[in-house]
């Protein structure tokens, strides 16, 4: 997953947003929004390689989402697949801050990356990169790319206007903005792209906050709503190359009485 941006009791009648953009190569293969056979409360896409995922939720009352960290360096061999860590957290039952301290120290052991945990009563951020604290999260709405919490990239900065302005509107059952901002292919200006040492054509490529490519590309969209009754709904629009549109899957659920 590479842009969030990610609500924590955004709005009173809202208990978590999340709106979210997933970008891999095209070739990994992966499965679509569904509960898993193997672990029936726990609802999520699935990448079929290393059996994690990047973004889901817990029928128990638990949410996760991960983004990968850009960084120059060449990737490090050996390292833990980071899609194993939203899948612990959704079958585990410590709360957002009690799981993220107790896992920041073995962080460096998985490829690098943030992440972000909900339950019914709080919302945590932690990273992998050295010297970032556990965040409890305040009510508010965040945006999260592959740099730090609220780094403002032009594309995070992008995608939390046009979720901020649709909270404003109070029309929660009409997604249809949201998903118009997460295919949203704006590239912007040289001199306002990050520079995170990969490059300014790796740079360009990677900029909008839809990206379109043959080989390399936004998988899915993802759109998750929990009210404060506990109602929730997740709608999954999967992509393949040149972003051509797969197939949607939307699913109505429930977290336990708040």
């Amino acid at each position: 997953m590479c842009l969030i941006a990610f609500g924590w009791k955004p709005a009173a009648d809202l208990h978590l947003l999340v709106v979210a953009n997933r970008d891999e190569f095209h070739g990994r293969p992966s499965a679509p929004l569904a509960y898993w056979p193997d672990q029936p409360a726990l609802l999520a896409g699935r990448d079929i390689e290393a059996q994690g995922t990047w973004l889901g939720v817990s029928t128990r009352g638990r949410l996760a989402a991960i983004t990968n960290v850009r960084l120059p360096a060449a990737p490090v061999s050996g390292l833990r697949s980071r899609g194993a860590l939203p899948v612990d957290y959704l079958i585990g039952g410590a709360a957002p801050a009690e799981h993220l301290a107790a896992l920041q120290a073995s962080l460096p052991q998985y490829g690098p990356c943030n992440l972000l945990l909900a339950d019914a009563d709080g919302a945590s951020y932690a990273s992998s990169q050295p010297g970032v604290p556990v965040q409890a999260l305040a009510p508010g709405l965040y945006g999260l790319s592959n740099a730090a919490l609220d780094s403002p990239w032009p594309k995070t900065l992008r995608l939390k206007r046009a979720v901020s302005n649709w909270l404003a509107r109070g029309e929660y059952n009409d997604s249809t903005p949201l998903f118009a901002a997460l295919a949203d292919t704006h590239i912007p200006p040289d001199a306002e792209l990050p520079d995170t040492g990969v490059g300014l054509a790796t740079e360009r490529l990677v900029a909008p906050a839809f990206i379109v490519g043959r080989d390399y590309g936004t998988r899915c969209s993802t759109v998750i709503r929990i009210d404060t009754a506990g109602a929730g709904t997740a709608i999954e629009r999967r992509f393949g190359p040149q972003g051509m549109l797969l197939g949607e899957s939307r699913v109505v659920f429930r977290w336990p009485s708040m």
